[in-house]
């Protein structure tokens, strides 16, 4: 029997995702910022710990809109907050990390929003 706090769910990162954190390695210089690597890889850190608990997050204010079960993981300080936008995938043991963005950025619009109805 599996219990809940056990279960190890996959992580995954849309093209989306990948490019997001790309972007934003390159945006705040990591590699050559000791401090900036750091606060890096412990978003990083923090994405792919999702695998565990990745219900402790709460809905993302975009899902009503979207009509989907989407999930916020919050990283960062005040105002560097960070928001990865993810969806849960219980049947299969999934956790879909749809795009990282900064907390300040409006909910998902437009071709973003068109890129999470293509997911559906």
């Amino acid at each position: 029997m599996r219990f809940a706090g056990s279960m190890l769910f996959r992580v995954e990162l849309t093209d989306r995702a990948r490019r997001d954190l790309s972007s934003l390695y390159a945006r705040i210089n990591a590699a050559k910022s000791s401090a900036a690597a750091r606060w890096f890889n412990g978003l990083e850190e923090s994405v792919y710990g999702l695998e565990r608990l990745p219900h402790r997050c709460p809905i993302a204010p975009e899902a009503k809109k979207a009509k989907r079960s989407l999930r916020h993981l919050l990283y960062g300080n005040s105002p560097h907050i960070y928001r990865a936008i993810y969806e849960i995938d219980q049947a299969n043991e999934k956790v879909y990390v749809l795009t990282i963005r900064h907390g300040a950025v409006d909910c998902i619009k437009g071709s973003a929003q068109a890129r999470l109805d293509e997911l559906s």
